[in-house]
């Protein structure tokens, strides 16, 4: 009799949570033995890689995948490197597990004190992206955590081909197969039973479309690390350095325009308006970038300009689109940004030191800029090593995910006999 669907996930759970009690106990070399085995494994298995993604690049072309898609899921040479090093740099990362800190001395003479343990099993949920299954495996076994990781139907031979490498790396460091488990069905249905095994899963964390992110967050038992929308915004104020703005606005739309932490919106005080936007606007038009604005944006860049609408200053694009705004005011633009941010990533470009300590406490996003690219807003740049996406939740974990997100703290009280009286 074929497995079902359901049986299939409930036995990956169950392995997932034996493993977990594995992890949790092995050492830091242990497991650093492992992700460098993995390391090994990956650029020993280039040409099995290669081939694998091409099967996936094949059909994704077959059934019309866009460009921007076929470009996330391409395994190149340079993203083999860049996994590769991924793992290497995790490795070379502390471990946060079983550190204690706060001891102290209670009146009643116990000590008590903060230790940091893993979450137990984390369900990674993705779409197109293979090298998200080795970010994803690797932060997760660093921080003691057995994962089970559901990348995207596109992506199903590429992941099979990692997967393959990361379960050498577990075998040669003595650790459980079923501390990373890729699942091989492609069946939707697998999804719906990963965000409700309580029992099994203690963390989900979701990495694409907002259509996917709103549907676990909607039906899952299991806790949601996530991020719904990236619309992020650079303000660039009055008293800015106007070549430090050019550069910071320009890169933080044009580096990628798919990131999450892109460019959305462009906020310029009108003071400082007619200096920076004509060649900015010339730089996005040499891009390739379509520029909506505001009433005095158009004015000042002219008719190509597109009238931006109430939705566009909400909208994330994920695109070679920008939509402009000319503010009178710090307040005018922190109003913006908090009314139509989505709490992710938002930079100020000023020279005033009292509006970027402002413009830091005010703006209610997980990461907030001064004087730097929103591009920055990343697990890697932050010396994270790698991320395993990027919370705007408020609670656990917010900004980009690393280890110690993947982890949670304990009490421990040591005594010497002591009873309470």
């Amino acid at each position: 009799m074929t497995e079902s669907v359901l049986d299939y996930m409930t036995r990956l759970g169950r392995s997932a949570r034996e493993a977990s009690r594995v992890l949790a106990r092995a050492s830091t070399a242990q497991k650093n033995r492992a992700l460098q085995a993995a390391a090994r494994a990956l650029d020993a298995a280039r040409d099995e890689l290669v081939a694998a993604n091409e099967q996936d690049l094949a059909q994704g072309r077959a059934n019309g995948l866009d460009a921007a898609m076929l470009d996330r899921l391409a395994l190149t040479p340079k993203v083999i490197d860049s996994m590769i090093e991924g793992l290497r740099q995790v490795a070379a990362l502390p471990d946060p597990i079983g550190a204690i800190r706060d001891m102290r001395y209670m009146p009643s003479g116990i000590q008590v004190g903060k230790m940091r343990v893993p979450l137990g099993v984390v369900g990674i949920i993705y779409e197109s992206r293979p090298n998200v299954t080795i970010d994803a495996a690797s932060l997760c076994l660093k921080s003691g955590n057995a994962t089970i990781l559901r990348g995207g139907s596109e992506a199903i031979h590429s992941n099979r081909a990692i997967a393959r490498c990361i379960a050498q790396g577990l075998l040669e460091a003595e650790l459980p197969a079923a501390s990373v488990q890729v699942v091989e069905t492609t069946d939707r249905a697998a999804v719906g039973a990963l965000i409700a095994m309580p029992e099994y899963v203690d963390v989900i964390v979701p990495r694409g479309g907002k259509g996917l992110i709103e549907r676990i967050s909607r039906d899952a038992r299991v806790p949601v690390i996530k991020h719904l929308d990236g619309i992020c915004h650079v303000y660039i104020d009055v008293a800015a350095d106007p070549q430090k703005a050019i550069r910071i606005a320009d890169n933080a739309k044009t580096q990628r325009f798919a990131p999450c932490n892109t460019m959305e919106t462009l906020l310029v005080h009108q003071a400082i308006a007619a200096e920076v936007l004509p060649p900015l606007a010339a730089i996005y038009r040499d891009k390739g970038v379509e520029l909506r604005g505001c009433a005095g944006t158009r004015a000042l860049l002219g008719a190509d300009v597109l009238e931006a609408t109430e939705q566009d200053w909400a909208t994330e694009y994920n695109a070679p689109i920008l939509s402009i705004r000319l503010v009178d005011s710090l307040d005018a633009a922190i109003e913006h940004v908090n009314r139509y941010g989505s709490q992710h990533t938002d930079a100020i470009v000023t020279e005033n030191f009292t509006d970027a300590r402002r413009f830091l406490t005010e703006v209610d996003s997980s990461s907030v800029m001064v004087n730097a690219s929103t591009r920055f807003a990343d697990g890697f740049e932050y010396g994270l090593g790698a991320e395993i996406g990027i919370s705007t939740d408020k609670l656990h974990a917010r900004g980009p995910v690393g280890l110690e997100g993947l982890t949670s703290e304990k009490y421990v009280v040591l005594g010497d006999g002591h009873i309470r009286t």
